[in-house]
């Protein structure tokens, strides 16, 4: 049974979110990460940056801890993302979904002080074959932007599975 590929190219959401030094430093020390950057601004200077950096990943993360409902922009997907239209709709005749794979391209570390603009597509929809089971694969991308100057800041890539 083929895909409905339709969706390749819908948007997923769009989010404003403000990079504070707690949830950092929270999300470093569950990385049980307790490299003094992470906690510590003049460390952090130190070494570099102009703030606490933030650690590899942490914007996949970001948006439960630093995204506040009344600085959101208006969401481009109306309320309905295609990946979890298609998941749910796979979902619901059994087997099982698998989070896939994440990879981050970063155009410069974030750091605190930082409010970052998401907008996030599926750029990825397709069928494998293994083991006498289709695999469905769908691939979303958020692009972080700094408000500041529109630049990019990290782009993130994640893939869930459905197996039948």
């Amino acid at each position: 049974m083929a895909v409905d590929r339709s969706v390749i190219g819908k948007p997923t959401g769009a989010y404003r979110v403000r990079v504070e030094r707690g949830p950092v430093s929270n999300f470093a020390t569950a990385l049980k990460d307790e490299n003094p950057i992470y906690h510590d601004a003049d460390a952090a200077r130190a070494a570099g940056f102009r703030d606490i950096p933030a650690p590899p990943t942490f914007s996949f993360a970001v948006q439960y801890w630093g995204k506040f409902a009344e600085e959101q922009p208006e969401d481009p997907s109306g309320g309905v993302n295609p990946m979890h239209q298609v998941m749910a709709q796979l979902f619901s005749k059994g087997g099982l979904v698998l989070h896939g794979e994440e990879e981050f391209s970063y155009h410069r570390p974030i750091v605190v002080g930082d409010v970052l603009l998401g907008e996030g597509r599926v750029v990825d929809l397709y069928e494998k074959e293994s083991k006498g089971k289709t695999m469905t694969f769908i691939v979303t991308e958020t692009v972080w932007r700094d408000e500041k100057d529109g630049e990019p800041v990290v782009i993130e890539r994640f893939n869930l599975i459905h197996r039948s």
